[in-house]
């Protein structure tokens, strides 16, 4: 058997941050679902909840974490996590309007490009190559996603597939700059885009924010719970798998949105697009399948050097 070229250590790494992130990508998943719930908010409304709920929470895990040093850990971030924090917050936005303007399949599956975005954009800005089975692994996506294109957009969806478009490109955007800036505390970043979309907003909104309890609970819910867990295992992960890996493993997330909406909202996807997130989400567990094994002998490396007695003093 080959041995592995990396540490046990890091093999160990790799294999908790794909777990975390498929958990984040199944997680997230049921941000459409909440989206069909909503009684009469409107998207800029929602915006703004979402990220009010997001800055709090994020918020509150820099200061458990680094306590006095919360704003010199914010400053850090440069002028890399700025541009980061704006692009998130675009991608936010302009994901929110997608999802109000087409269906949640069409914004999930045009979504499914992030992963070919980011590898495009980590060529190019990071000399970041892919390993064969991520590649495998993102072509037989890619099948996937042919398979629900296939079946055609629907009529009239035109704006909302742009709004898809634009999120899909921000987002890569996004997350290669994590990775550049990977041995550097980024989760900031979360809190520049929830500004953002605070501001832009309640400029777009002009200051009508009133939306009933229950649209207000399911904002929080959206951006407290679902967002803020989600992407900040995704500001974790983006340490230790290359760009392409991470954003790979959120095609989770556009297979299994538009299956919680057509169970529980009734908005029935096609066949083939239940046919071709069916592709990706086989595509996505055979790549983490692959990921066992190597954290297996990570853990018994590990277990090896522990028991191996201190050289005599």
């Amino acid at each position: 058997m080959r041995a592995s070229s990396k540490s046990p250590a890091v093999d160990s790494q790799r294999g908790r941050a794909m777990a975390l992130t498929i958990f984040s990508a199944v997680l997230i998943s049921f941000a459409g679902l909440i989206m069909r719930s909503m009684e009469a908010a409107l998207p800029w409304q929602i915006n703004f909840y979402r990220s009010a709920a997001l800055l709090g929470v994020i918020s509150a895990l820099v200061w458990l974490r680094f306590g006095r040093d919360f704003f010199s850990v914010i400053g850090n971030i440069g002028m890399p996590g700025l541009a980061g924090g704006i692009l998130f917050g675009c991608a936010g936005m302009t994901f929110v309007q997608a999802m109000a303007s087409t269906t949640i399949a069409n914004t999930m599956f045009i979504l499914a490009g992030i992963p070919f975005f980011t590898a495009l954009f980590a060529r190019i800005a990071l000399k970041e190559k892919l390993s064969r089975a991520t590649l495998l692994a993102m072509l037989a996506a890619t099948a996937g996603l042919v398979l629900m294109v296939a079946e055609g957009v629907a009529i009239g969806a035109g704006a909302g597939n742009f709004y898809a478009l634009l999120t899909a490109v921000f987002f890569a955007a996004f997350a290669v700059i994590l990775r550049s800036r990977r041995r550097q505390e980024m989760l900031p970043t979360l809190m520049i885009s929830a500004v953002c979309i605070l501001l832009v907003s309640a400029v777009m909104q002009a200051g009508d924010l009133a939306v009933s309890m229950r649209d207000m609970i399911l904002s929080f819910i959206w951006g407290g719970v679902l967002s803020g867990v989600a992407h900040g295992i995704f500001v974790y992960a983006a340490r230790h798998l290359a760009a392409a890996e991470v954003t790979l493993f959120m095609m989770l997330e556009f297979a299994l949105s538009p299956v919680w909406v057509w169970l529980f909202a009734n908005e029935r996807p096609s066949r083939w697009t239940l046919v071709g997130g069916a592709l990706i989400l086989l595509s996505v567990a055979t790549r983490a399948l692959m990921e066992l094994p190597r954290a297996r002998r990570a853990r018994a490396a590990r277990k090896a050097e522990a028991a191996v007695p201190p050289p005599p003093s």
